[in-house]
């Protein structure tokens, strides 16, 4: 069984280097993980990679514009089938993948791991010892949340895996897999607590935790973490910690610490 990362070539302040495109290969069998966005020349380069050997499947994690786009114009040059959990933007899977399914490489099987929390429709996915992560963990850098509850959720699902290496859609490889893993839930439960300490140290708006928590972000990520905070908000809302407007949160929103009995 062999793996081959083929970066596309789109380097930016949200995907780093680019989107890692993964060929899982046994044998003569190939499957594609993450082709990526629609650049040409990114599809070319899969198909020259894949060489004489058979490609079985184009797989993507989810449908964010950095990993699904290319999947169906790419399965369509190879004749194969487009597997992914479900429709999205300029994605459109022949096979809907759900929690525990299976993708056959020659003697080898895929396995699918349902981890939402970046996204609703996020896919990891186990071969072995090794996690294909698509953006639910990723090289250097944290993840954006649409649901921070969900994200935490999944993060101890795929602890519980017990994988030894981390193949993540942006980033270096990573060996150590139990570490990373365990180092993003402190993380995510140490922003927790970071917002909460800000809110009773007097911060009393979106803007004010932004403010405290991500002062060191440049401004064109300014956006970005203010949808963290929104996101680590309505989860600390159901946790009935905060008390906020959640529904039309924005920059101005007031929020207060629940008081406790």
């Amino acid at each position: 069984m062999t793996v081959e990362r083929v970066l596309a070539p789109n380097p930016s302040i949200y995907t780093g280097p680019g989107t890692n495109t993964y060929l899982v290969a046994d044998g003569n069998e190939v499957a594609v993980i993450d082709p990526g966005p629609m650049i040409q020349t990114h599809l070319l380069a899969i198909v020259d990679a894949i060489g004489d050997r058979t490609a079985v499947a184009v797989i993507a994690t989810h449908t964010h514009p950095d990993h699904a786009p290319l999947s169906n114009p790419l399965a369509a040059r190879l004749g194969v089938p487009v597997l992914g959990h479900g429709p999205g933007p300029e994605f459109e899977p022949d096979v809907q993948l759900a929690d525990g399914d299976d993708v056959r490489v020659g003697a080898h099987h895929l396995q699918a791991v349902h981890t939402p929390g970046h996204s609703v429709d996020h896919l990891c996915f186990r071969l072995s010892e090794r996690l294909f992560t698509g953006d639910h963990i990723m090289g250097g850098s944290t993840v954006v949340m649409d649901d921070a509850s969900a994200y935490l959720e999944s993060l101890y699902r795929v602890q519980d895996l017990g994988v030894a290496r981390i193949e993540p859609g942006h980033g270096d490889s990573m060996d150590d897999a139990g570490d990373v893993i365990a180092g993003y839930i402190e993380h995510r439960l140490g922003r927790e607590q970071e917002i909460l300490g800000v809110i009773r140290a007097g911060a009393g708006t979106v803007a004010d935790i932004v403010d405290a928590v991500y002062s060191f972000v440049p401004a064109d990520l300014r956006a970005a973490a203010t949808h963290q905070v929104i996101v680590q908000l309505n989860k600390l809302l159901v946790d009935e910690k905060v008390r906020f407007s959640a529904g039309a949160a924005e920059p101005s929103t007031m929020v207060e610490l629940i008081a406790r009995q």
